[in-house]
């Protein structure tokens, strides 16, 4: 699966770079360099993916449905207008 997130980065007064995901709440990274501080949020969004999916699946009975979801989206006038499509 691949997807596209904003980073926001700017630079630290200590020194180095910070970097968050608006989309993502909790998502930051940082480091000594722009690419660094991006390779630093990447590997926040990954954890808190992978923890939002093992947190979801606790307790789920065995009979039930697990399918995937494909989202488009499009904004008109300012406001989003979304289609959910099944797989």
């Amino acid at each position: 699966m691949n997807a596209e997130f904003t980073a926001i980065i700017e630079a630290a007064t200590e020194g180095g770079y910070w970097a968050i995901c608006p989309e993502i709440p909790g998502a930051n990274g940082q480091g000594e360099t722009v690419e660094e501080a991006k390779e630093s949020l990447k590997n926040a969004i990954h954890l808190i993916f992978e923890d939002r999916l093992a947190d979801s699946r606790r307790g789920l009975p065995k009979e039930a449905i697990e399918d995937k979801i494909s989202i488009h989206w499009r904004c008109v006038t300012g406001r989003a207008i979304l289609t959910l499509a099944t797989k």
